[in-house]
């Protein structure tokens, strides 16, 4: 997430237990949208993910030949599922198969810079700012013939999924967003926060600097690995859940985008020209009116800004759920059965809109 939306306390406002029920109002202020609390995974267990998600395939869309898995059956209704980083497109392999076996066409691609996914051309620019990868998300619908989809994600995933519900609303039949509203801009961040705040973001600060890019060259799976335990602090995932995402960081691309990411976030790195238009969008901050779900970990270890600072952002139906049980930042993989339901309800809110 971005800089200039850090949380500054954690604690979401509760109004008791109700459940996975749907929920959905539409919220001018945070006082008039419904909590949901929902169990994860009791404390210290271990999520057992598949050793096999599924065939990956490939795909030219716009300026990538895009690696994806698909399930479900290919007339259902589209859900595409976006990572974040250091994760990939195993953190979606339970929730798939759940959203797969109630008959969404499931599509989770590997994001640039991750996976299989390759640029098509050797002169594109290693770009990751947050206006390509949402283009890199229409793209792959359109090269699959999608033309509306459920969309949700998690970390850069989400972000990607707010600005294609911002930019594309037409595109997008509802949202699930884990950690809210996470647009933002090299101009919002720079305004310095609080030391302690400010402690939150050393890896973007790292990144800022050659020896940072040296260094995440050079202990990649080591930094994810990090990353994963300070950013889930009661995820007791095993070696092989970590190793199996770890394979997806061996791209060619992956340093250049990710320290690309994080300097363009700072001002430190200029974007593509063809995104100025959306980003100049972007940074004044869109509502988005797509039917939106937004939820998060009671033990999220990660930045990320407080549910209270972003409902406002929301203007069609919207709910948002706490999900409890020591669940962490990479809430679909720590608690896939919650992020599928709320794909699910989030769907319906969205056939009825």
């Amino acid at each position: 997430m971005d800089l200039g939306q850090l949380l500054g306390d954690t604690r979401s406002q509760r109004r008791g237990f109700l459940g996975l029920a749907a929920g959905a109002v539409t919220a001018a202020a945070f006082s008039a949208v419904p909590s949901f609390a929902a169990s994860g995974p009791a404390k210290g267990s271990t999520i057992a993910v598949p050793a096999v998600f599924g065939p990956v395939r490939q795909i030219e869309a716009g300026p990538l030949n895009i690696g994806y898995v698909e399930t479900g059956p290919a007339s259902g209704p589209a859900v595409m599922l976006f990572h974040g980083w250091p994760y990939d497109i195993h953190a979606f392999a339970q929730s798939a198969g759940i959203l797969a076996a109630q008959g969404y066409r499931v599509i989770v691609p590997h994001l640039r810079g991750h996976g299989i996914t390759r640029f098509r051309s050797a002169d594109s620019p290693r770009n990751g700012q947050q206006a390509a990868l949402a283009a890199d998300g229409i793209a792959l619908m359109d090269a699959l013939g999608i033309k509306r989809a459920v969309v949700a994600g998690f970390d850069w995933g989400a972000r990607t999924v707010n600005i294609m519900a911002a930019l594309y609303p037409e595109r997008c039949k509802a949202m699930v967003s884990v950690s809210g509203y996470l647009i933002g801009s090299p101009a919002a961040n720079a305004k310095p926060l609080p030391p302690k705040a400010e402690l939150q973001w050393w890896y973007q600060f790292y990144f800022a600097t050659e020896r940072g890019r040296a260094g995440y060259a050079a202990y990649t799976a080591d930094f994810a690995r990090q990353i994963w335990e300070l950013a889930s602090p009661q995820w007791r995932f095993d070696d092989a859940t970590f190793r199996r995402t770890a394979a997806s960081f061996d791209n060619p691309d992956h340093v250049d985008i990710v320290i690309h990411n994080y300097r363009w976030r700072l001002g430190l790195a200029d974007g593509e020209r063809r995104y100025d238009a959306d980003e100049a969008r972007l940074a004044a901050g869109p509502v988005i009116t797509v039917p939106t779900i937004t939820m998060e970990g009671d033990a999220n270890g990660a930045p990320h800004p407080d549910p209270a600072a972003y409902a406002a952002k929301f203007k069609g139906a919207y709910a948002f759920r706490l999900i409890s049980g020591g669940i962490g930042h990479n809430l679909p993989q720590e608690a896939p059965e919650a992020f599928a339901q709320a794909v699910i309800d989030a769907d319906r809110m969205g056939a009825r809109a």
